[in-house]
Formats: structure tokens, sequence, C-alpha cells
């Protein structure tokens, strides 16, 4: 007689809006992002990161939970790894949505100042940009797995991209 045992898929955590959090293999990340930014931070070594599910550019000294604004997010993101050993000097940086979702042009463009201030809090923080699957017109659902750093892309109509 022959028995089979099917493995339980790795547990995955859905990053609401303005959440962040943390994960290590063989656990995964996911988000849906329209004009939000998605910023994943990985320490491939460790096989440790986190995914703040950003909203906004700028807190502007607002109160608000820290991955809600880009500026405050990665600073609160490197805290959260730094207590599982993970150091800024060996993670990357992929980056994920800020799409165009209320018509070209005008003053209601979030997704680009998001990708922008996300964008310049890595740089700040001296952390090298990897992947990028951002702008357009349509939202993403995002997966990352802290395993292999990969962030599967998902988006209507077009195939799954892995940046």
């Amino acid at each position: 007689m022959t028995t089979s045992t099917i493995a339980a898929a790795p547990a995955a955590t859905q990053v609401g809006m303005g959440q962040t959090a943390v994960a290590q293999k063989p656990n995964r990340l996911t988000a849906v992002l329209g004009s939000c930014v998605g910023v994943v931070l990985h320490h491939p070594r460790l096989q440790v990161g986190a995914l703040a599910h950003v909203v906004l550019p700028d807190s502007s000294g607002r109160a608000g939970a820290a991955a809600k604004f880009a500026d405050s997010a990665v600073p609160h993101m490197l805290e959260l790894l730094g207590k599982h050993g993970a150091f800024p000097s060996g993670m990357v940086a992929k980056l994920a949505g800020g799409s165009c979702m209320f018509g070209s042009g005008g003053p209601l463009q979030i997704g680009e100042a998001n990708i922008k201030a996300a964008t310049l809090a890595l740089e700040a923080a001296g952390i090298k940009i990897v992947g990028r699957d951002l702008g357009g017109s349509c939202g993403r659902r995002i997966g990352f797995d802290p395993e292999t750093g990969q962030v599967t892309v998902e988006s209507v109509g077009l195939p799954p991209r892995v940046i």
C-alpha cells in the first residue's frame, strides 16, 4: 500500500494599507496595490525580509502607522529587520505599485509621488533597488518570498512577472 503526503503551502501574510510585516522562510508576504507602493527589503544571506504597504509619500509630522508614509516606512522596516539580525549593509530593495488610478495628469497622482518618495527614502538609507514594477494604470497583486527574494507581480490581463 502506498501513502502520499501533501505538503502544506507556506503561510502567506496579507499586508494591508499602512502596514508592515516581516517574514522568514518558508513564510511569504502579499499585498494588493493600486497607487500604493509595496516596498520590499530583503536580506539574501539571512533569508528574511519585510514588506511595507505605503499609502502616502510624506508624513509631514502627522501621526499614523509608520508604513503609511514612505518617509517613515523605510526606517521602520530597518528597525524591525535589525531585530532579526539583518542590517542595511546586507539588504536590497524591490518596489512595485504606484499606479495612476485616477486618470492621467492632474493633482491626484499619488502613485507617482509614492514612487519618488520611496525611492528617495531607500537612497537615503543606502539601500540598492534591484527590482521595479512601477507605474501604469492598473493595480497589482504582489507576493514576496524571503527565501529567494523573488517578488511575483500579477496584473489583470498580463502574465505574472518576477522581479
